[in-house]
């Protein structure tokens, strides 16, 4: 199995310290040692560092931890590998272009018989993972009923969710899925998620000896939500996701949800 990362901001805010906190299980306090991915959105674009060596000690990922690169929307991933060899082009996350924009796809869990998933359309995998083929089927679906961006959002997602739980008859599902301006999250087994907003507080990672005064980093009207597979602090208050549920966030706020 995976673990997932994600963060939605009302302002560009840099995620070192919850990666810090991500990066040590990946192959130090968890089994999650082959490969991990970040991705960051900009503007129209997003910009992905990914590496198929373990986060814990890779060069790559302590460079991460040290660049407060900034965004509004980011997607991380740490993998242990079940389907498909340890390789850049399975690592996670994974993007395509869909409606004009780039889409990432990052998936903790585990699908069987995930052949039957691969047809025809525009989206392909290039690797060799269950995660890659389950965001091209996805992608294809949506393309299929929405040849062009839907004007309704909120629909879209309502109709992305009903794809998600015919995903889940293959296996565990939990997802996280963004353009940039969304983030959609689906829960299938294990997924928790905080909104940080005024006041703010320390915040103390549980995997690193590490606390943050969130109220010397930020301005009154900052909000911040991060999703994870497993709380990344011992602090503060998590929400468990229902399995089965999805819930998608924009500027740190929830904007939608299967209720």
């Amino acid at each position: 199995m995976c673990e997932l990362l994600g963060m939605s901001a009302n302002v560009p805010t840099d995620i070192r310290f919850s990666f810090t906190g991500l990066m040590q299980r990946g192959g130090r306090t968890g089994p999650h040692r082959d490969g991990w991915g970040v991705t960051f959105y900009e503007d129209q674009d997003c910009r992905t560092i990914k590496d198929p060596a373990p986060c814990c000690d890779s060069p790559i990922a302590k460079l991460v931890q040290a660049c407060p690169i900034k965004s509004r929307t980011v997607i991380g991933h740490i993998r242990q590998a079940n389907r498909g060899p340890v390789a850049l082009k399975n690592t996670h996350p994974f993007t395509r272009e869909q409606w004009g924009c780039f889409w990432s796809f990052a998936h903790n869990g585990q699908l069987t018989d995930y052949q039957a998933l691969q047809q025809s359309g525009k989206h392909l995998p290039v690797g060799d993972t269950d995660s890659e083929t389950a965001f091209c089927w996805l992608l294809n679906e949506l393309d299929r009923k929405y040849p062009h961006k839907p004007a309704d959002m909120q629909a879209m997602f309502r109709y992305l969710g009903e794809l998600c739980l015919q995903l889940q008859q293959f296996g565990i599902v939990n997802i996280l899925l963004s353009d940039g301006d969304y983030l959609f999250s689906f829960c299938s087994s294990t997924l928790h998620w905080l909104t940080r907003r005024a006041p703010f507080g320390v915040a103390r990672l549980i995997d690193e000896d590490v606390a943050i005064d969130f109220n010397q980093e930020t301005t009154a009207n900052d909000v911040v939500t991060v999703i994870a597979t497993l709380p990344l602090t011992s602090n503060e208050q998590w929400h468990k996701m229902e399995a089965g549920f999805y819930r998608v966030f924009k500027n740190g706020e929830c904007v939608g949800d299967s209720a």
